[in-house]
């Protein structure tokens, strides 16, 4: 299978893990040894932004900030930054040529200071799969596969996501168990 990285994983009506119903996951990272995402529509009402530069000892840059995101349940200490990028960084993983992800605190730091990249998200935790594992849950329709939007990571409402990411390729995600099917 064609490396996936770059795509939205949107959970099905068929997903069986309860942690995963109506999100989108952007895959970061696919390959043969597994797969790595970040869940882009699960706000953490816990924490805020402001709380995690506070706590760093950062200053608080001015504007809105997006939420903290619950990426995903593995390593839920873990910051992981999914930003819009132009240039390749030696600090982070370029997922496609406009999207990269950075763990570094410098890029933390330059948003703080109002110089990072003008489009965000970060997360705390991710979704992670081993080998084989994600192609196994495809082939059970827990998830299906669109390419990436931008629109639909940066722009669109959370609450919103699910069925946005989907309806850019003409699919009712509401209505996709009911049109499956086997021969």
């Amino acid at each position: 299978m064609e490396s996936l990285s770059g795509h939205f994983l949107i959970s099905t009506p068929q997903m069986p893990d309860p942690r995963f119903k109506e999100q989108v996951i952007y895959l970061c990272a696919h390959s043969d040894e597994g797969a790595m995402g970040l869940v882009i529509n699960k706000p953490n009402h816990e924490i805020s932004l402001v709380e995690i530069f506070y706590g760093i000892n950062m200053p608080i840059p001015e504007g809105p900030l997006p939420p903290v995101y619950i990426g995903g349940p593995v390593e839920l200490d873990s910051g992981f930054i999914l930003y819009t990028a132009k240039e390749k960084d030696r600090y982070s993983l370029a997922v496609t040529g406009e999207v990269s992800l950075s763990r570094d605190t410098r890029l933390l730091e330059d948003i703080s200071q109002g110089k990072g990249p003008a489009e965000f998200l970060f997360l705390l935790g991710y979704a992670g799969w081993g080998a084989g594992q994600l192609e196994h849950e495809l082939l059970d329709n827990s998830w299906l596969t669109v390419p990436g939007d931008l629109d639909v990571l940066f722009h669109t409402p959370d609450e919103s996501k699910w069925k946005k990411a989907a309806q850019q390729f003409g699919i009712n995600i509401e209505m996709f168990g009911d049109i499956l099917g086997s021969a």
